[in-house]
């Protein structure tokens, strides 16, 4: 079985099957016209998923580069000190 070799299905293995005839079986027909569409769908899911994947690895390396350049500049910046308090009666009277 192809799925517990760890190995995907292709489409193009999917358009390639095929199936001995018996006395009173499907309409070989209807199975292949199925299996070309299954192979279809297939198809298209994994250009998406290709697709999905090189996005993600886009939106990673942008939000590297966003933290190496964001890291060099608080390194660059002076220490900030919190203003002390202000007491709530202090003021000009």
């Amino acid at each position: 079985m192809i799925y517990r070799t760890g190995q995907r299905i292709r489409p193009y293995q999917i358009r390639a099957k095929t199936f001995g005839h018996r006395r009173r079986g499907l309409d070989p027909d209807e199975v292949y016209a199925y299996l070309h569409q299954v192979a279809d769908e297939l198809d298209r899911v994994l250009r998406e998923e290709s697709i999905a994947h090189t996005e993600a690895e886009r939106i990673r390396q942008g939000l590297r580069q966003w933290q190496t350049r964001h890291a060099r500049c608080h390194l660059n910046e002076p220490e900030r000190r919190p203003a002390p308090p202000r007491s709530p009666n202090r003021g000009p009277w």
